[in-house]
């Protein structure tokens, strides 16, 4: 619990003293957005398991994730064209509008539940695996300030993958290897079981 605390009062530090980024203004997101919506849907509850949902999730943390695809800090062949023209100003908007939407939760496979609910809020002791509430919120809604993602009606298949790259070590742009300690500690049955329960958590 110690090592949980001391990660979250460290990223909020960092956050502060992070540098300054541009105003977002929701309405011009909105007409920007027609290039994403056939792959994260207009208003960012994409039609398919295949990309994830951008509603709803935390403005800054958006910002940090285009702004990585750009620089190529993570990697991913499907989104560096898209975002390669994208200026800072374009960033902001998009991130300001997608987050001002509502994400839309999915059903949960019943037999994940249990399970899921578990690791979610109480961790693993025994693995060394922390709550994941503790970071991303009891109702799975995240921490904006330290630009941790919300998680709340995210795709199952979506969040699986992205813990099993934290996992194997194919994403590597979190903070201080937090997702990537915390992933690699996990079981094939942790991740499907957690990523059903916040598909449905709201």
């Amino acid at each position: 619990m110690k090592k949980v605390l001391m990660t979250i009062v460290m990223g909020l530090a960092l956050t502060a003293v992070a540098p300054t980024m541009a105003a977002g203004n929701a309405s011009a997101g909105k007409d920007k957005a027609a290039m994403c919506a056939a792959c994260h849907g207009m208003d960012g509850n994409s039609p398919t398991n295949m990309f994830p949902k951008l509603a709803g999730q935390g403005e800054a943390y958006l910002v940090k994730q285009i702004t990585e695809f750009k620089t190529g800090a993570r990697k991913n062949a499907m989104m560096a064209p898209m975002v390669a023209g994208l200026s800072d100003q374009d960033i902001a908007d998009l991130s300001a509008y997608f987050s001002s939407q509502k994400v839309t939760p999915g059903a949960v496979s019943e037999e994940l539940v249990e399970a899921g609910q578990s690791l979610y809020r109480g961790g693993n002791k025994e693995s060394g695996v922390p709550a994941c509430m503790a970071c991303h919120g009891p109702t799975g809604a995240g921490v904006p300030a330290a630009k941790w993602p919300a998680l709340s009606g995210q795709y199952a298949t979506y969040t699986e993958a992205q813990l099993n790259a934290f996992a194997d070590g194919s994403r590597d742009n979190d903070p201080s290897s937090m997702m990537r300690d915390i992933a690699s500690k996990m079981t094939a049955d942790e991740i499907k079981a957690v990523s059903a329960f916040v598909s449905g958590l709201h």
